[in-house]
């Protein structure tokens, strides 16, 4: 069975803790970051942990993520996500992928500070993937030695400056606002013959209690396999870094259709974008001053649930 891991303060420190129905197990040993617990612990030692002593409602959760960890992310990643978004997602041939400022990674119910310069503040629910071992070149992964690589899974919600973000082409600073990262509340470790949950997951994002995002993993277009294989040729990872892959359709953000991009291109630069900020005015799905944010991800048949994300949306003194 997957393991559910909360990492909590408890006597005024930083704890790991196996959580079962709202009880948690304390797992023994000094983890100082992600990558720490992830090469000190597996599955199925945390998994032979006796019932919890402690409440979840007793304790005060962290980020499962440190933020010394690289947080890479994918974009455009879900079909309709794509076609929503102007673009054919079985024309295109590459993986979208950007970083975000891992000091925005906070607990999972963290209040989302919303910068006073910011006008167009959106949602984005993702899976998120915590790498197991190193990759420090070339390798090629597979569906057979995914669990090789992927130590679990984690609810990211990838929140976006899109005003700053669109505009001035600025994914990584309209992205990595302090708070606009929340992960959590529980990392799922898996074991080889659950990596197959991976394609099997539903994310639904509400905002107010209005359901917003709705999908499943399986319409990913770049899944795990591609994606790490892929970041291998580049860059290394570490154990305990995060790659978030992507959002499904239903943000705030309201793209141009092809044929209005076509004539933007056409415009003076000043122009093209008065027009769209003009239109993402008539936009009422961003974010405001108190609005709720609820995101979760859970298979079908219940064996992994990854909690609840609630994030009270605050605006910047």
């Amino acid at each position: 069975m997957p393991v559910h891991i909360v990492r909590f303060i408890h006597q005024n420190a930083p704890r790991w803790g196996v959580i079962r129905k709202d009880r948690i197990s304390l797992i023994e040993g000094d983890y100082p970051t992600t990558g720490d617990f992830i090469c000190g612990n597996t599955p199925e030692e945390l998994e032979r942990l006796q019932d919890g002593e402690l409440r979840l409602s007793d304790v005060k959760l962290l980020s499962p993520v440190t933020q010394n960890q690289q947080f890479v992310c994918q974009g455009a990643n879900y079909r309709q996500h794509m076609i929503e978004s102007g673009m054919d997602p079985d024309a295109k041939a590459y993986n979208m992928i950007f970083t975000k400022a891992p000091s925005c990674i906070v607990p999972a119910n963290s209040n989302l500070i919303k910068p006073k310069s910011v006008r167009f503040l959106d949602y984005e629910i993702e899976l998120g993937l915590i790498l197991k071992k190193d990759i420090t070149s070339g390798v090629a992964i597979t569906e057979s030695n995914l669990h090789e690589y992927i130590a679990g899974v984690v609810i990211v919600n990838d929140y976006s400056a899109r005003d700053i973000q669109i505009p001035q082409m600025q994914f990584y600073k309209g992205k990595s606002f302090r708070t606009f990262g929340p992960v959590g509340p529980y990392l799922c470790l898996l074991n080889r013959h659950e990596m197959r949950y991976l394609r099997d997951l539903r994310l639904q994002l509400r905002v107010n209690g209005e359901v917003r995002q709705n999908d499943t993993t399986a319409n990913l277009v770049f899944g795990p396999v591609e994606t790490l294989a892929e970041l291998s040729t580049v860059h290394d990872l570490a154990p305990g870094d995060l790659i978030a892959t992507g959002t499904p359709a239903g943000c705030a953000l309201a793209i141009p259709s092809p044929a209005k991009q076509r004539i933007g291109a056409l415009l003076p630069e000043e122009t093209k974008w008065k027009l769209f900020m003009k239109a993402q005015e008539g936009r009422t799905q961003y974010l405001k001053n108190g609005d709720v944010v609820e995101a979760n991800i859970r298979s079908s048949d219940g064996v992994i649930d990854l909690g609840v994300q609630r994030n009270l949306v605050v605006e910047q003194a």
